[in-house]
């Protein structure tokens, strides 16, 4: 087995991962810095992100408005220090971002161009037409490139954190195309390895979203922390998961039943603000969205399909040069794959699932309980999105707080000794558990693909866009056993190189332990707020429930549910506002 040896290791090349390696390098340039994915960076989530990053550039916007639509958008589940910390860096790391080379789009007179974007009551949006995870991406991947200590590790899929004397000091990782074990060693670990949206059967998340990074964490004594709130996006393609970006109804398009009606008129989207702008009601927050389509399934007044009913998304009426110059990866995703063309036809759209408001569950400088082990991105849980994070905060918080985990990670590795020797052997250890479970099995009798399509359906029937004690339940049971039976899972590929299958069965393994306590958190939390929505208890119950739940794996394997408490700095929880 080859032993590296580095002084920070970031698990994950997505926009995360980038950025806080630029700032690890930054902050100390004599630090060894490795960046370690299981594809290729530009191949990473980011790049699929399209409508836009949020932070204040109007004159007539504000930190504090900002903060504020990101909180009640959130279900007053945010942790309001931690929001106001984005809000305050947000504006210099986009301006930051221009400097690498990300080409904002821009007004008549050069100014930011800016978008309206759900439950945001003033335009902070700045989007390179639709394409903005694209570009940034490109921008943050070139910019490493000038930075020597950075060293990466293309396509190694982690298997385990090594964690010795309570400090993590490196991960074991497998070379897909040799499928040799390698002990990566280092001072400090950032984890920056994205969401697990491939637990539920349709998701806009590509097939790389796994919840490794969360699961590790958690299998290492880290909490995840507000696990049960999972974001469906109203848009997405009945079949693929395919995004239709949010875009495309802030650039003016309507979302219609089976009928042609605007149906959102007749929904709850929150409280309309006392200082009302010109916005579309299809601009509402995306849970309230989501939760309207079910409403009109349910009434029938959806378009059956085989992928399951369906509602259009109507662009027609923006004409040819708005949607070309604007929205124009939105007309090539339904050339290709819905083969109609939105200048001329209505998209046929459904919930899916696109992000994780929960996660690593991390302090505002990306440290997580388990010293030396730091978080940023989607993988963590830093508390700015609570129940339901608002569109175009996310590729933001990508990158103030990869910022601040790089910073605060190249300070904690600055003050530590050399690795521990005896993560060789913990790595030896992975190595044979490998061999044991997976390559050297010859008495499985379980598929990959099986246990996979099972847990999905399942998690889709208990713990949906609306669940209930009964429904969770249910679930929990069939994640249990579909646990056992992975004990029993056979590869019919007992190759080394590029053996894709193996790594499918290492992210399943991942994706039941998030499946476990997606479930568990759900059953804790007995009141409905933003994504989190039980039929058995309808009302949000701030005396009981304005808390975090956090999951710890216990002696016997099992999720086990804590509650901490919400930090509230200036906002008291009240309504939800949504502007109209």
């Amino acid at each position: 087995m080859d032993t590296r040896v580095h002084d920070v290791l970031l698990v994950g090349g997505g926009g995360a991962g980038l950025r806080a390696a630029i700032a690890v390098a930054e902050t100390n340039p004599g630090l060894s810095v490795a960046v370690v994915s299981k594809v290729y960076p530009m191949r990473s989530h980011t790049v699929s992100a399209e409508g836009g990053a949020a932070a204040v550039v109007r004159d007539e916007d504000s930190l504090e408005a900002h903060a504020y639509d990101t909180i009640s958008g959130g279900d007053w589940l945010c942790d309001q220090d931690a929001v106001e910390a984005f809000v305050r860096e947000a504006t210099r790391e986009m301006v930051q971002l221009e400097h690498w080379g990300c080409p904002w789009s821009r007004q008549p007179d050069g100014r930011i161009a800016t978008r309206p974007f759900g439950g945001m009551k003033i335009e902070r949006t700045w989007y390179a037409a639709d394409k903005t995870g694209f570009h940034m991406l490109h921008a943050l991947f070139q910019t490493t490139l000038r930075y020597p200590p950075i060293k990466r590790y293309d396509e190694f899929f982690v298997t385990r954190l090594l964690v010795d004397d309570g400090r993590c000091q490196g991960v074991v990782a497998l070379e897909v195309a040799t499928g040799k074990v390698q002990a990566l060693l280092a001072k400090a670990v950032i984890l920056c390895s994205g969401g697990g949206g491939k637990v539920f059967p349709f998701t806009t998340n590509a097939n790389i979203k796994t919840g490794d990074g969360m699961a590790m964490a958690y299998q290492s004594g880290a909490p995840l922390k507000d696990m049960e709130f999972v974001q469906y996006h109203p848009t997405g393609l009945p079949f693929t998961g395919i995004l239709i970006t949010e875009a495309a109804r802030a650039e003016g398009g309507w979302l219609l039943n089976k009928d042609g009606y605007r149906y959102l008129q007749d929904y709850d989207l929150g409280t309309p603000s006392p200082t009302p702008v010109k916005r579309s009601m299809e601009l509402g927050p995306r849970d309230r969205l989501s939760q309207a389509f079910v409403a009109e399934s349910k009434a029938g007044r959806a378009i059956p399909t085989p992928y399951g009913d369906v509602v259009h998304l109507d662009v027609r009426h923006l004409g040819e040069a708005v949607i070309d110059k604007k929205i124009p990866f939105v007309r090539e995703l339904c050339l290709k794959y819905q083969k109609l063309d939105p200048v001329k036809e209505m998209i046929p759209v459904r919930p899916v699932v696109h992000y994780m408001m929960g996660g690593v569950a991390t302090d505002l400088d990306g440290a997580t309980p388990v010293a030396g082990l730091f978080a940023a991105g989607e993988v963590a849980c830093v508390s700015i999105n609570g129940a339901n994070r608002l569109g175009s905060n996310s590729l933001t918080e990508l990158l103030v707080f990869g910022a601040r985990a790089g910073r605060a990670a190249a300070r904690f590795a600055g003050a530590q000794p050399d690795p521990s020797s005896a993560l060789v052997a913990q790595a030896a250890d992975e190595e044979r558990r490998l061999h044991r479970d997976f390559l050297g099995r010859t008495d499985g009798t379980e598929r990959v693909a099986d246990i996979r399509s099972e847990m999905q359906q399942a998690m889709e029937a208990g713990a949906g866009i609306y669940r209930d004690e009964e429904s969770i339940q249910v679930a929990a049971t069939k994640v249990a056993a579909l646990r056992q039976r992975f004990r029993r899972v056979a590869l019919q590929d007992s190759s080394r190189t590029f053996n894709t299958e193996l790594v499918s069965a290492l992210e399943l393994s991942n994706l039941l332990d998030l499946a476990e306590v997606i479930l568990a958190s759900a059953a804790a939390r007995r009141e409905s707020r933003g994504a989190h929505q039980r039929t058995d208890f309808p009302e949000r119950d701030d005396e009981g429930f304005l808390a975090h739940t956090m999951a710890r794996q216990g002696e016997d394997g099992r999720p086990r549910i804590e509650f901490d408490p919400v930090t509230i700095t200036t906002w008291p929880p009240g309504e939800r506002v949504y502007g109209r």
